[in-house]
């Protein structure tokens, strides 16, 4: 897989084997917007301790021997975990005696997805969580952007080209001109920036099932690419009001499951949202995004079965075992992410959340509808790039 950049003036081309987006179980059945990379607001209101990780949420391209670290000031680290995301095993790692910093013991693998999750207190044992996901250099060695989805990957028809840079762009329209992507099925694909540090590719409408997208990246006669494929198409609407999502597949309907999104005082976000990365298990902690009850996180749960996530900012659609079977299809209850029925371990295959994972891939579309939360999440919020109209992804600020 390929990525491109400019820094100091100069393209750097190199292959890449990893995801751009963000990870980091944050929210279970919350959905809050808060970045889940952000220091939650709440916690720190309540708790003195501040945790750091290095090198930070989203980075790309870490080496294997780099500084990789969980500190924290003001307090002491109570609990530091850090997961090869793949493989879902644990890193060896060691707390300083003063309870202040944890690193791992050893080299990292390459190209290789990894979250930390870190635990701490304050003198009056007020606790507070950070979460970060990090990817290893790839065997190309260092590059400034980082390109994605996967060289060779499949992927559903919401899935945009979302190339991230490391650093501020200062000249886009240099960066732009290298960068060149197109659809076997001849869709117009218009680029636009995002922000100063990421620029993505779509085109009008989702992409056409069965087509090969194809990323070229040119500098002084050298040349990579990236290719993918477009699976089916499955875009899935829940509707908050009815507390039902009906799953379509290449026009069919196959499946209407009984959800539950967010309550009234958490509503789920509104729009188009796609998923991004799967996990069948992961950690989710309401200090994370800020909330707190009587002094403590309002939520965590160690083991939140089927977790796909759909923004940045902590939604995501999961599995739900905590509450009555009666909940799902009847009652809007969560914090702001959907929930589906299912059993503790998520071992059991008839449940609507294990059917809905394993019948899903990232790029596939999730709609929120008649929520009373009317917001978009923005569309650099995850990969929510279809919120922004094609008139305005277009004009302005765009490569095309």
């Amino acid at each position: 897989m390929a990525a491109a950049g400019v820094l100091g003036g100069v393209l750097a081309l190199a292959l890449s084997g990893t995801s751009n987006a963000a990870t980091g179980g944050n929210d279970a059945g919350t959905g809050q917007k808060t970045s889940a990379s952000a220091q939650p607001t709440a916690a720190q209101d309540t708790s003195d301790a501040r945790i750091k990780i290095t090198p930070g949420q989203g980075a790309h391209g870490v080496g294997i021997n780099s500084p990789v670290a969980a500190t924290v000031s003001d307090g002491t680290l109570t609990k530091v975990t850090m997961t090869d995301v793949a493989a879902g095993t644990e890193v060896p790692g060691t707390l300083s005696a003063d309870g202040t910093s944890w690193k791992p013991d050893g080299p990292l693998q390459r190209a290789t997805r990894y979250q930390i999750a870190a635990e701490a207190e304050d003198a009056q044992g007020r606790p507070v969580t950070g979460y970060a996901t990090i990817t290893t250099v790839s065997p190309a060695n260092d590059f400034v952007g980082h390109v994605s989805p996967e060289d060779g990957s499949t992927v559903g028809v919401g899935m945009p080209v979302t190339v991230t840079f490391d650093k501020a762009i200062a000249d886009k329209a240099a960066v732009a001109s290298e960068i060149q992507v197109s659809s076997s099925s001849g869709q117009r694909v218009v680029g636009h920036w995002l922000n100063d540090g990421r620029l993505d590719y779509r085109p009008q409408n989702y992409w056409t099932p069965g087509s090969t997208v194809t990323v070229r990246l040119t500098h002084k006669g050298v040349q990579k690419t990236v290719t993918f494929k477009i699976g089916r198409s499955q875009v899935s609407t829940v509707d908050a009001g009815t507390k039902q999502m009906t799953v379509v597949r290449d026009g069919r309907t196959i499946r209407t499951v009984p959800i539950s999104s967010g309550s009234p005082e958490h509503p789920t976000y509104s729009g188009q949202m796609v998923i991004s990365e799967k996990f069948r298990q992961t950690h989710m902690n309401g200090a994370s995004v800020g909330l707190m009850k009587d002094g403590k996180p309002a939520y965590d749960i160690d083991d939140v079965p089927h977790a796909m996530r759909l923004t940045d900012s902590g939604t995501f659609i999961h599995g739900n075992y905590w509450a009555a079977d009666s909940v799902f299809g009847k009652a809007n209850t969560s914090h702001g992410c959907i929930g589906l029925n299912d059993v503790k371990g998520g071992g059991d295959g008839r449940q609507p959340a294990a059917w809905f994972f394993d019948n899903s891939i990232p790029g596939d579309v999730v709609i929120v509808k008649n929520s009373a939360d009317k917001t978009a999440p923005a569309p650099d919020n995850g990969l929510s790039d279809w919120n922004m109209p094609w008139s305005e992804w277009v004009s302005g600020n765009t490569t095309g």
